[in-house]
């Protein structure tokens, strides 16, 4: 069964200049993606002041309820809370949400990050999906991904199928291997090139490196920074990439990643 997959920062719905809303051509696009599950990050669950401010434009619903409208699924983890609101990680869902738990990874006051785990059912075997969004600064992303490690083993029986995507601020590529060594897991388009047997080529060049650098993601409208991620166990992937400009560039600040996968 072919299982298609998006990893999003939305940017709480609204524009980086001037915090328009966005959130009602976000959901347009979200539809054109014609995703069977998608892992959101930064979406508002409430926002008294923007809904006042912009009541003809803001949704009476939380982010993740308007955005999965009548064709999704969708579970919401809160993780930052302030005095007019809150935003966190959302999984929408084609599939049934058998099962959601919303963990506290935060590294200390001043950024709130969690780790949203939801499980749904394919072809009758449980796929555990892992919704993260990881901190700015380095050390903290390290202690977030043994979290994240930890969680995963804690949740998802040896062998079963996995889904961790999100928004890692990795610009450095410095998790990666450590989540390949702990989690048995690889990242989408690694896979996808290693599919096509270029990797394995390259190793047999000795003096040429292996390493598949996941793409440029950050800022939508020009992506340099590779800040966001899929990696998988249990599925084969048979397309991945990144969409940006054009529309993609305006909706958020960073652009979403779509991939079709096969569970094995």
């Amino acid at each position: 069964m072919k299982l298609r997959i998006a990893t999003y920062n939305i940017h709480k719905g609204v524009t980086s200049f001037g915090g328009r809303p966005r959130i009602h051509a976000l959901k347009q696009a979200l539809v054109q993606l014609n995703a069977d599950v998608m892992f959101l990050q930064e979406v508002q669950g409430r926002h008294d002041l923007n809904a006042l401010r912009h009541a003809a434009h803001w949704p009476e619903q939380g982010q993740h309820e308007f955005l999965a409208g009548d064709s999704h699924h969708s579970a919401y983890g809160m993780n930052a809370v302030y005095d007019h609101g809150h935003h966190g990680n959302a999984l929408l869902s084609r599939f049934a949400i058998a099962s959601s738990r919303n963990q506290d990874v935060s590294d200390h006051a001043y950024e709130s990050r969690g780790i949203l785990h939801c499980v749904i059912q394919i072809d009758g075997a449980d796929v555990h999906c892992y919704v993260v969004h990881l901190g700015l600064f380095a050390g903290g992303r390290r202690r977030q991904t043994a979290a994240l490690i930890e969680a995963v083993r804690a949740s998802a029986p040896p062998g079963s199928p996995v889904i961790i995507a999100g928004d890692f601020n990795d610009w450095g590529d410095q998790l990666s291997e450590f989540l390949r060594i702990r989690l048995g897991v690889t990242e989408v388009f690694e896979q996808q090139v290693t599919s096509r047997g270029v990797l394995s080529y390259l190793r047999r060049l000795g003096g040429m490196s292996a390493r598949i650098q996941p793409a440029r993601t950050f800022p939508a409208a020009m992506p340099v920074l590779r800040l966001d991620r899929i990696y998988l166990r249990g599925f084969e992937v048979e397309s991945a990439q990144v969409l940006h400009g054009g529309l993609w560039s305006k909706l958020s600040d960073h652009a979403p990643i779509i991939s079709t996968l096969r569970l094995k």
